[in-house]
């Protein structure tokens, strides 16, 4: 595979308009696929093990796994299916301490695989991340505000409701009035 961590980090931090992280679009989403449709499906077998090694290296693995991996698999049951790989990564990264290497803008996307889980472990932990990334960087108190929701979602169903459809789940009626609610999913 001939593509370098940094090419992904250039790509997602330099050259994406911020908008594309957080909004759907499809010719961003056709981008993502032209350019790293290969190197996705790589991270997500496990490849690029040695990028692990370093701060960059690991978050550019996440952000292929965990940001990538939902432009290309969008309303499929694989946007989601390589999470746990992303998961590992994150807790590999925060057990080495990767994190304190990484500015506050890059450390919310190496922290997302935890937003991103439907267990209430990951997600307090989540939360106490994004808690502590607010304290350091005012422009990340938005993002503490959708860990929390993300967390309180968790809390309160187990499962993020939004994805059952696409995974083929039974809502309960209680998850059912949920998503008929202004901004319940994400």
């Amino acid at each position: 595979m001939d593509i370098t961590a940094d090419e992904v980090l250039g790509f997602w931090f330099h050259e994406t308009d911020r908008q594309n992280w957080f909004e759907r679009s499809d010719d961003f989403d056709g981008i993502v696929r032209d350019r790293f449709a290969a190197a996705v499906e790589t991270a997500r077998g496990g490849g690029f093990d040695a990028w692990r090694d370093t701060a960059r290296g690991g978050l550019a693995v996440i952000i292929l796994i965990d940001q990538f991996s939902r432009n290309l698999h969008r309303d499929s049951p694989r946007a989601w299916s390589a999470d746990d790989v992303a998961l590992s990564c994150t807790r590999q990264a925060l057990a080495r301490a990767h994190d304190r290497e990484l500015a506050p803008e890059e450390r919310k996307f190496l922290y997302m695989p935890l937003m991103h889980s439907e267990d209430l472990v990951d997600q307090e932990k989540c939360v106490e991340l994004f808690r502590a990334l607010a304290e350091e960087s005012a422009e990340e108190k938005l993002a503490l505000d959708y860990a929390i929701r993300h967390r309180d979602i968790i809390a309160r169903f187990g499962r993020f409701p939004h994805r059952n459809a696409i995974l083929g789940r039974q809502s309960t009626p209680e998850e059912i009035d949920f998503l008929k609610e202004p901004d319940s999913s994400f």
